[in-house]
């Protein structure tokens, strides 16, 4: 195609340069080849009614839509809620009639109760600053502790959880916050910081999910970890001096029990042993005196019989219990000799010379 050369100002005509293609020529170029192509132009009915229904086809399919596993498709009509949907692949009526929202229901959320993460303006925290007022709590005995904690929750219901509360996260941390201060309000200030940690858990968690099920809010609260339980700055010197003191207070508890453990025993033992041997000193004792009872009757009834012999085996009995405990000396009457010989056996010395050769023998 040529383009031709257009006059201007300052004399005949002449070449001037290229000008810029007839518009017009080239739209009527082109609609004379699309009618060589589709029979009856742009106005035929086969035409339009292929358009049209290519619109509503390709329309119907904007309502196809795919849910993750980790989600719940909740679909509303003109704004309202109608129904929800599982994971897999499902269809809606098409925009503006109906639209989805696909919040994420297994993702775990957190949310610091008592401190908040600060950064150091290029979007990197770098450390948390405790905030008093979330923090401080008063105890059942009227004590303050400082406590911070961590709350962790995730969706159950995704409809209650978009259309029931607003701004989720707030409202967790605001009914945490109560349930804790609740909970610790029931508490002695000992059992708070110190063996009464899980138990604080457990039934702070129990308590928010109860205010969050009254709220109907569709959420699980999976868990309330507490951070940190400390009395107030300004008085924590004394309270770990109270805790020193305590401790020692339990040792020397401890050493006292310990050695009351060792020694009431033995003298429980001791005591049980004197309580037997006097036991057998009494049995004894009645034993011995019935024997000697029942011996004394025994003489008697033989006295009353044969008075003289008894009176005779009395003395000879009684003499020989005498003399069995003296040294004795035994003289021979009959015995002869010269003058100057004593007449007698001494039995003393011979009875401790037998025992000094038996005990040399043994000696030996």
């Amino acid at each position: 195609m040529s383009w031709s050369s257009q006059g201007g100002g300052g004399g005949g005509p002449g070449p001037r340069g290229p000008q810029p293609p007839n518009i017009e020529d080239l739209i009527r170029k082109t609609q004379d080849r699309f009618k060589n192509i589709v029979p009856g132009g742009f106005g035929s009915k086969w035409v339009i009614s292929a358009a049209i229904g290519g619109l509503i086809v390709l329309w119907g399919l904007s309502g196809l839509y795919r849910v993750a596993l980790d989600e719940q498709g909740v679909v509303l009509r003109f704004g309202k809620y109608v129904y929800t949907t599982e994971p897999g692949l499902h269809w809606r009526l098409p925009s503006p009639l109906e639209s989805h929202l696909l919040p994420k229901v297994t993702r775990v959320h957190r949310v610091e109760v008592g401190t908040r993460v600060v950064g150091n303006g290029s979007g990197r925290s770098v450390r948390s600053q405790d905030v008093l007022e979330e923090s401080l709590m008063l105890t059942g005995d009227e004590n303050i502790v400082d406590m911070d904690f961590t709350v962790l929750w995730r969706i159950r219901d995704a409809k209650d959880y978009l259309f029931r509360i607003r701004a989720p996260d707030d409202t967790v941390k605001i009914a945490a916050e109560s349930a804790m201060r609740e909970v610790v309000g029931q508490t002695s200030f000992d059992n708070v910081v110190t063996i009464g940690r899980q138990e604080i858990e457990q039934l702070t968690r129990e308590l928010l999910q109860d205010i969050l099920d009254r709220y109907e809010a569709g959420i699980t609260i999976q868990n309330v970890q507490l951070q940190k339980v400390d009395p107030p700055a300004e008085v924590i010197d004394a309270f770990n001096d109270v805790q020193r003191a305590r401790q020692d207070k339990d040792r020397l508890r401890n050493e006292a029990e310990s050695y009351a453990n060792a020694i009431v025993p033995k003298a429980r033992g001791d005591a049980e042993q004197m309580i037997q041997a006097a036991s057998a000193y009494k049995e004894q004792a009645v034993m011995e005196a019935e024997g000697e009872a029942k011996q004394f009757l025994e003489v008697y009834n033989a006295y009353k019989e044969a008075p003289v012999v008894t009176r005779q085996r009395m003395y000879l009995e009684t003499l020989g219990e005498v003399l069995r405990k003296s040294n004795k000396i035994i003289l021979d009457s009959d015995a002869g000799g010269g003058p100057g010989v004593v007449p007698y056996l001494p039995l003393p010395e011979v009875q401790k010379r037998a025992r000094q050769q038996a005990a040399e023998g043994v000696t030996q």
